[in-house]
């Protein structure tokens, strides 16, 4: 796994995910194997029934020179044409968004996990977190046993 982007399960729900690829420049994809990538305040939106994902930081390579590209460039997406047209007709729903959940490798291409999410609301992350917690506590309990 490249990288995780861990705050869009605290930010949103997750309804369903999706696998896709993404096209990379080669220093880029150096990049990524060196982990130096931030999906943080990425998203993913569809333009002319193509998918492109927005907002994804990678590093400039140490030793790629004139072929670098810009960090937060946009990237396009790969996925079918008709993967990509359900999603765009769900998201034109409203309250749903394209995240992007995760970038990993496999084999050697890079692949980006990408989430349909629906918005959290404040009170839904305060309930969460008091799960999460009380769960914590009840795992520490058991293995203080």
């Amino acid at each position: 796994m490249a990288a995780q982007n861990r705050k869009a399960h605290h930010d949103y729900f997750v309804e369903d995910s999706f696998e896709a690829g993404i096209e990379l420049a080669g220093t880029e994809v150096k990049s990524v194997r060196a982990g130096t990538l931030n999906l943080k305040d990425a998203y993913c939106a569809v333009k002319d029934g193509e998918m492109f994902l927005i907002g994804m930081h990678i590093s400039p390579y140490e030793k790629g020179n004139i072929f670098n590209k810009d960090p937060e460039r946009v990237r396009r997406l790969l996925m079918h044409k008709r993967e990509i047209r359900k999603l765009h007709a769900l998201v034109k729903q409203d309250g749903y968004t394209l995240i992007p959940l995760s970038v990993y490798f496999k084999e050697a291409r890079v692949k980006v996990q990408v989430g349909l999410c629906r918005g959290k609301k404040n009170y839904d992350k305060r309930d969460a977190a008091a799960k999460r917690d009380a769960k914590r506590v009840i795992d520490r309990a058991m293995k203080s046993r």
